[in-house]
């Protein structure tokens, strides 16, 4: 059933009545219906069609069969009135003569002849490769085509300025501690007396040369204050480095300074 109503809906309607059989005074222009053949870039493209299409090695290249081929492609073309570049007929051209040279007997002393075909299978084979690549590079990705670049503009911040929320008597304070502040201007020099590391050496050393052992309050000076206790622990602690003294440290916590060169002596 499905079948009928389907054959139904294909025969043609004319004025509104199906059309079942078509007139006997129907006429029907020779060029109503054209051929769309496949299109080529080229002579070159249009014989690696063909030889594709036979499976032939390009280094088996047979010419007679394809010059048949290309010789009917380009008939065809000239039939349906396509416009042949010239390039096609020169090839055409050269495949003759190919053709003819390879049915000549060769003769006995070019013994070291080309192969006519040679030149035309380079043609081909350098044309096959840069083919290859072309198809290779067409089907990689491309921007705007596969994929697109996203973009997106950053968006707009508002500064927020913030009023000070100040009264009458905020402002009079400010201005009260403002005028209240000492005066940055004026300045003063403070004098530091400076105490010498090395005069503190010699002294030490100065004192030890008389005692074998002295204690470290007799490296001081009252007038010296804590400046002059810091000076005097540094000068002991590079003497006890240097190996010339040893620090003693009692019960008491007293420290004591002891001649380590006058002992060994």
């Amino acid at each position: 059933m499905d079948s009928i109503q389907q054959t139904q809906l294909e025969i043609p309607l004319v004025m509104g009545q199906p059309l079942e059989q078509l007139p006997d005074d129907l006429f029907i222009p020779p060029n109503a219906l054209e051929l769309c053949l496949e299109t080529f870039s080229g002579p070159m493209d249009l014989l690696l069609y063909l030889i594709k299409k036979e499976n032939i090695d390009l280094l088996e290249l047979n010419v007679a069969d394809i010059i048949n081929q290309y010789v009917e492609y380009i008939e065809l073309m000239d039939a349906l009135k396509f416009e042949l570049a010239a390039e096609y007929l020169v090839m055409a051209a050269t495949l003759a003569e190919i053709k003819s040279r390879m049915l000549l007997p060769k003769p006995e002393n070019e013994e070291d002849e080309l192969d006519p075909r040679t030149e035309l299978i380079k043609r081909l084979q350098e044309y096959q490769r840069f083919k290859t690549a072309a198809e290779q590079m067409a089907i990689l990705p491309r921007v705007d085509r596969d994929y697109f670049v996203a973009s997106a503009g950053l968006p707009k911040f508002e500064e927020k300025q913030s009023s000070l929320d100040l009264d009458a008597n905020d402002l009079r304070d400010i201005f009260q501690e403002i005028i209240i502040r000492p005066d940055l201007k004026t300045s003063h020099q403070i004098a530091f007396e400076e105490l010498s590391t090395q005069d503190r050496i010699s002294l030490i050393l100065k004192i030890l040369s008389k005692r074998n052992i002295i204690g470290f309050y007799k490296t001081l000076q009252k007038k010296e204050g804590k400046q002059g206790v810091a000076v005097a622990l540094l000068a002991s602690l590079e003497l006890a480095k240097d190996g010339l003294v040893e620090l003693i440290q009692n019960e008491e916590n007293e420290i004591y300074i002891k001649s380590i060169s006058r002992s060994s002596s």
